[in-house]
Formats: C-alpha cells, sequence, structure tokens
C-alpha cells in the first residue's frame, strides 16, 4: 500500500529525494546516451542535467548522515501517493527530442513541487533550507528544458540537430509510406481494370480492387518490417515501418478501387482513371519534395511505370 505524502516524516522524506535524484539522473544519463549519435548537442545538456542531479543527491545524502546517520531506508517515488509514475526510456526507443524534452520539463516541475512541499512540513532549519535550495535548482532546470530548443542549443547545432531529424523522419516514415503508397497505387491497376473490363460491373471490379489493395497491403507491410531491424540503417522500429509501409499500400490501392461503388459502371471506370492520374501526380510530387529527385526523373520513373501496368491491364481484361 502506498503512503500518503503528509504522512512522512523528515527522514522519510530524505529518503524518497535522495532515491528519486539518483533515478531522474539516472534518466537523464539514458536520454544523452540515446540522443548522443545523433543529437550531440542536445545530449550534452542532459548530460549536464544529469550531472546536477548527481550533485543534489550527495547534498542529501551528506545532510540525510549528519541528522540520521548511514541507513537510509529505500523508499521509492512509487511507495508515495501523489507521484507520475515514469516509463522506462529504453520503451520509447528511438529517442525523439520532443517527447524526452517535454518529459524533462514535467520530470522537474514535479522534483520542484515535490522539494516545495516537503519544505513548508519540515521543522529543521537545515532540512528547510536545503529542500528550500533545491526547489529553486529545480525551477531553473524546469526551464531549461522548457527552453531546449530556444536558447540552449547554438544555431548551428540547432540546424545540424533539426536536418538530422528531418532526415530521421524521411527513413523512418516517408520512404516507407511513398513505397506503399507507390506499390499500392501501381500494383493494382493491372487486376482492378483488367477485371473492371472483363466483368464490366463496378461491383465485381471493386471486389477485385479490394482484395488486391488488402492483399498488397499485408504483403507490403510483413515485405518493410522483416527487411532490418533499423539497428544499423537507423530507420527506425521495423514494426512501424511495417505498419506505415502496409497502410499506404492499401490506400494507394483503395484510391482508385472507391470509384467502383458508383452503380453506373462508365462513370466509375472514367472517375477511376481520374484518380489514378492525381495518384500518379501525388507520388512524383512525393519523389521530388522529400526523395530529392529530379522532376523529370521522378515524374517518369512513376508515371512510366504506372501507364505500363495499366496498358496491361487494359489488354488482359479486353481480350
Amino acid at each position: 500500500m502506498k503512503k500518503a505524502f503528509k504522512d512522512l516524516s523528515e527522514r522519510e522524506v530524505l529518503a524518497v529525494a535522495i532515491a528519486s535524484e539518483e533515478d531522474d539522473g539516472r534518466i537523464y544519463a539514458d536520454i544523452a546516451a540515446g540522443l548522443k549519435e545523433n543529437f550531440p548537442s542536445s545530449a550534452s545538456i542532459f548530460e549536464r542535467m544529469q550531472e546536477e542531479e548527481s550533485t543534489h543527491r550527495h547534498r542529501l545524502l551528506d545532510l540525510y548522515q549528519k541528522k540520521f546517520g548511514n541507513h537510509i531506508p529505500l523508499i521509492r517515488r512509487d511507495d508515495v501517493k501523489g507521484f507520475i509514475q515514469r516509463r522506462p526510456i529504453w520503451l520509447f526507443t528511438p529517442i525523439q527530442l520532443e517527447k524526452v524534452r517535454a518529459r524533462a520539463e514535467q520530470m522537474e516541475l514535479e522534483a520542484q513541487r515535490f522539494y516545495i512541499k516537503a519544505a513548508n512540513r519540515t521543522s529543521d532549519p537545515d532540512v528547510r533550507k536545503l529542500l528550500g535550495d533545491l526547489a529553486e535548482e529545480e525551477k531553473s532546470h524546469s526551464n531549461l528544458a522548457e527552453h531546449l530548443t530556444e536558447s540552449s542549443l547554438p544555431d548551428a547545432a540547432k540546424a545540424e540537430e533539426d536536418r538530422t531529424r528531418k532526415r530521421l523522419v524521411v527513413l523512418q516514415i516517408v520512404q516507407p509510406a511513398l513505397a506503399g503508397l507507390m506499390d499500392g497505387s501501381v500494383s493494382t491497376l493491372a487486376p482492378l481494370f483488367a477485371a473492371a473490363l472483363a466483368t464490366q460491373s463496378s461491383w465485381d471490379a471493386f471486389r477485385v480492387g479490394l482484395a488486391a489493395s488488402i492483399g498488397a497491403g499485408i504483403s507490403m507491410g510483413f515485405a518493410e518490417a522483416l527487411s532490418d531491424d533499423g539497428s544499423l540503417s537507423g530507420r527506425g522500429q521495423p514494426w512501424i515501418r511495417g505498419s506505415v509501409c502496409g497502410l499506404m499500400t492499401a490506400i494507394g490501392g483503395l484510391g482508385h478501387t472507391l470509384p467502383f461503388l458508383l452503380p453506373n459502371f462508365h462513370i466509375a471506370l472514367g472517375a477511376a482513371v481520374a484518380v489514378v492520374a492525381v495518384e500518379l501526380a501525388i507520388i512524383s510530387w512525393f519523389r521530388h519534395h522529400y526523395m530529392e529527385t529530379p522532376w523529370v526523373s521522378a515524374t517518369v520513373q512513376v508515371v512510366l511505370g504506372g501507364v505500363l501496368v495499366f496498358i496491361a491491364g487494359v489488354l488482359i481484361g479486353s481480350s
């Protein structure tokens, strides 16, 4: 059973504070280690915060030993009502700057409130002074965490980290999404339009397109997820990439399948062809914008592939 904060003795308050500073220091060390490869400037800030937490812990230890001796009861935040339970950093991999900055700000605000309440409850002048001082220092840490992106990093470091973050987004999200969208849009053209022209039925064409889209999505999702685990390529969690790729593959196929829900076959066919043209244009733009592919190359690669598959479907369906 958890103990209420108001029921803690001075000895127990200091024990909780010591354990909390140790836990927070280890969290900051984990964050710094996770950021060091891609965001070294932000990692150095979290290393500095970890050192500050270590200094706080030693000050608390010195005061505790002076007041109560060497034995420190094992009391942690989880044993006291009112503290927010914190998920381990290793569950957040790959570490995202915005999330860890927000988490650091929340941690320091919670620590500040804890020290203020603890200082107000104690009558010992030495304990009260130390807890009040730590509350002020945690406030400065909170401000540091809040402004990590605004004032703590040099402009060059911020620019470099922004470029790195964009590269990671492209690797982990945009590329799998684009690969899926292109595969779904192109690979389903032949079976969809072959079925449409062969049956002259909107409903039959829709069912074939739906089956092809879902099947392609599942296939591409597993293929992307199993391609690599992201540890060397930097492409992030495989299940995230696989989910993004599979979903976008299905969406790519469903885009020109949905028009066949229209009961009039010829109107549905015309609408589907128009949707295909829009899809290929969108994919060409994404390849140019995010993959830095020249406009002509992006257009030729996407449109030519799409047209060839479309013609194959038309020829098969008309034969």
